[in-house]
């Protein structure tokens, strides 16, 4: 499909959607309410929502900008304003291959665990020897990650305006009901769930560091889905009848809601629990399922709570995907469906390679530099590193330099208002770009080497 004959996608509702799906998934739920337990809660969440404000809302709007002018793939649109400039959207394109070789395989242990659920809600006396025995098979973890790339793949197919766009439409909604109700029967049943919530609401700030900081605000990046060529990539599908302001806006707040209402439901049901919060990555799969084993009526709820989970992962996966598969069809000329076979198979050799690394290949260790010297890291651990707390930041100060100094505040402030229909560009914009967010990144890529302890 030309340039001139880009898909739109057929609502605003339908965009806003698919855009907070992108950027609703295993961050929110997965990873945020351990960080937030971690970070000391309250302090964590108040932060957290301050550099939403001041970054992520702003980086929706410059990137979903970008795409809406060059109406390509994530490479092309930074070419059509800089022709230098393209090795942006590469390196958005690397980041997210490399997110979605642990992402999907991630995605595949919520698939299995929802319909273990379903089945018979049985994880043996112990889940945390039903969890890593479970992740460190050599054979079944790869199954439930190819089932999960499979629909992926198979439904952007027919392309993320059509039926990606229709899929998304009804399972976003529904993810936030489910949430919503699971959080309602945490806090409304389980005894200690009271303490838990205001550990989570209430801030402290004894609990600040930059430390803290630089955790809100890397989980920001990877939540939000801001420096890896998401909004690019989705912006090409915007008509020019959008308003990118407000959209920018729905989708950083709807964003935001997710994290938090998880938030709610994690944080008070494994306080109530008396479960240990900081088990990071095996939180939602060794606490959740224990305790929903335990509670009444809990098969149901741990069911409804790992679908929505799944849902999640989805609308995640869809824009994921589709960042690189846009670029293998347009830039690289392939045509959809090869384009779609090509990100499968890279992105399912890299999701073979990361299961592997928690069984036979657990001892395989790549280096990473520090300021207190090499770490050694597994292979999820190690792209988790290079994607969300490398190029992410990487890419956002980048896009800033490239909004700031190539495309000049004239172009952008005309393409984000389109043409001073929806309002103009404040002296407080400008500053957020040429100041404040790249110095959040700094903090983030010092924060990575070890510099802040």
């Amino acid at each position: 499909m030309g340039n001139n004959e880009q898909a739109h996608f057929k609502s605003r509702f339908g965009y806003i959607m698919v855009a907070a799906g992108a950027a609703i998934g295993l961050g929110n739920i997965w990873k945020f309410p351990y960080l937030a337990y971690r970070g000391g809660g309250g302090i964590f969440l108040v932060t957290y929502i301050i550099i939403i404000i001041l970054m992520a809302h702003p980086m929706v709007e410059m990137e979903t900008a970008i795409g809406r002018f060059g109406k390509s793939d994530t490479v092309t649109v930074y070419e059509k304003i800089g022709k230098k400039w393209g090795f942006v959207g590469w390196i958005a394109n690397i980041c997210t291959l490399g997110i979605n070789m642990f992402y999907v395989v991630v995605g595949g242990w919520v698939m299995k665990y929802a319909v273990q659920f379903i089945i018979s809600g049985d994880f043996g006396e112990d889940t945390n020897v039903f969890f890593h025995g479970f992740i460190s098979k050599p054979v079944e973890p790869i199954i439930w990650a190819f089932i999960v790339m499979f629909i992926t793949s198979f439904l952007l197919l027919f392309g993320i305006t059509e039926i990606v766009e229709k899929v998304t439409k009804v399972i976003m909604p529904a993810l936030f009901v489910i949430l919503i109700v699971c959080a309602v029967y945490a806090c409304a049943t389980l005894p200690g769930a009271v303490e838990g919530l205001r550990y989570y609401l209430v801030p402290n700030f004894k609990n600040f560091s930059f430390k803290v900081f630089a955790d809100a605000a890397t989980q920001v990046l990877f939540s939000v889905g801001i420096g890896w060529g998401i909004f690019t990539t989705l912006g090409a599908n915007i008509s020019d009848d959008s308003n990118l302001k407000s959209d920018a806006i729905m989708v950083s707040v709807m964003d935001t809601m997710a994290a938090i209402i998880a938030g709610f439901v994690v944080i008070p049901t494994a306080f109530g629990a008396g479960m240990d919060v900081t088990k990071g990555p095996a939180l939602l799969f060794d606490v959740m399922a224990e305790i929903y084993g335990s509670l009444p009526g809990g098969r149901i709820l741990g069911s409804l709570f790992f679908i929505g989970v799944m849902f999640a992962v989805f609308s995640s996966l869809f824009t994921f995907f589709e960042i690189s598969v846009k670029t293998f069809e347009e830039k690289l000329k392939m045509g959809r469906k090869n384009g779609v076979i090509a990100v499968s198979v890279i992105i399912f050799i890299g999701n073979i390679l990361v299961s592997l690394g928690f069984g036979p290949l657990e001892g395989f260790k790549l280096p990473w530099p520090s300021l207190g010297g090499v770490e050694m890291y597994g292979l999820y651990d190690w792209l988790d590193c290079f994607t969300g707390y490398l190029l992410l930041p990487v890419g956002c100060l980048l896009t800033c330099i490239f909004v700031w100094k190539v495309w000049g505040w004239e172009g952008y402030e005309k393409e984000l208002f389109h043409d001073g229909r929806d309002g103009k560009l404040t002296g407080f914009s400008k500053l957020l770009t040429v100041a404040v967010i790249p110095l959040f990144m700094v903090i983030v890529l010092l924060n990575v080497f070890g510099f802040l302890g």
